[in-house]
């Protein structure tokens, strides 16, 4: 019986997950090879119509395109400022402790209202960006309807929503390097450019690479409530993501056919992107 209820325990878990991922996730594939009305009411079998429209499709190379910039650049920015501000959270410093607690804030609210916030803020007429810009500028900014600065703006929100994350991560690497290490270092006549980039940032090599694979993960997908909130994906069709651009073939112009083969394309990115984290992440623990 003792062996019998860890598995009974895990039921829920199993349920939960077979009705709502593995059954959509089939459902989802299945309808990538029909294509049905806005009706709802009839269904014709289109083999791989739908994925070859999806890739002829400019509008969508451009939207993979911007997709792919958009994570690089997300990931890239959280990654080096996530660090920056673990070595600095790391020092023993008055408030040290408050610092922290303050800086984890942005990971405990909602992409919809981290999206919010910022749309408060950088509003034309009432945000107070805008209000220091007008101060100090002369200028005021039209963040959230105009190229390029649509796209900087979620570039930044997305950033700083993601940091979190990782800065508890890297604190808790930065905290178990030996400090054996860092004063051999010193005695060996190291700067403390050295030590950061040439001893602290390889030995938390396994933590950046682990945070690069979540954080493509979050850019790709739990940032579309960011880009709904701020931008709606404009102006035009300009901070249109992949994930965005599913939303809207399925739910706005109804093609579900066609939105259900875009959201197997990415599944497909994604289990690449998993297969090579394992593949790698095998290969450094073995080296290790």
């Amino acid at each position: 019986m003792k062996k019998i209820i860890p598995y009974l325990l895990l039921v829920p878990t199993f349920l939960v997950i077979i009705l709502f991922i593995y059954i959509p996730a089939i459902s989802s594939f299945k309808m990538s090879f029909f294509r049905e009305n806005k009706f709802g009411t009839k269904t014709m079998f289109v083999g791989l119509d739908n994925f070859e429209k999806i890739f002829k499709n400019p509008e969508y190379i451009n939207i993979a395109l911007f997709t792919l910039f958009y994570v690089g650049i997300t990931v890239t920015l959280t990654i080096l400022f996530s660090f920056l501000l673990a070595l600095l959270l790391n020092k023993n410093v008055p408030g040290t402790y408050l610092y922290r607690a303050m800086i984890f804030i942005p990971y405990a609210i909602s992409p919809a209202i981290a999206g919010t916030l910022w749309s408060f803020l950088l509003d034309p007429v009432a945000g107070q960006v805008n209000y220091f810009f007008t101060s100090v500028f002369g200028i005021q900014v039209k963040w959230l309807t105009t190229q390029p600065f649509a796209t900087i703006s979620l570039l930044f929100a997305t950033v700083w929503k993601m940091m979190p994350f990782d800065i508890i991560f890297y604190l808790a690497g930065l905290q178990s390097i030996s400090n054996d290490v860092l004063e051999s270092a010193t005695i060996d006549g190291a700067s403390a450019m050295t030590k950061v980039w040439r001893i602290k940032f390889p030995l938390v090599s396994p933590i950046t690479f682990y945070l690069v694979i979540m954080n493509i993960i979050s850019a790709m997908f739990s940032s579309f409530a960011i880009i709904d909130v701020m931008t709606s994906g404009g102006p035009a069709t300009s901070t249109h993501t992949m994930m965005y651009k599913v939303y809207m073939d399925a739910f706005k112009y109804q093609k579900t056919g066609l939105a259900s083969a875009q959201s197997s394309f990415m599944f497909v990115l994604m289990a690449i992107i998993t297969i090579i984290y394992f593949i790698f992440g095998e290969r450094k623990v073995h080296y290790r």
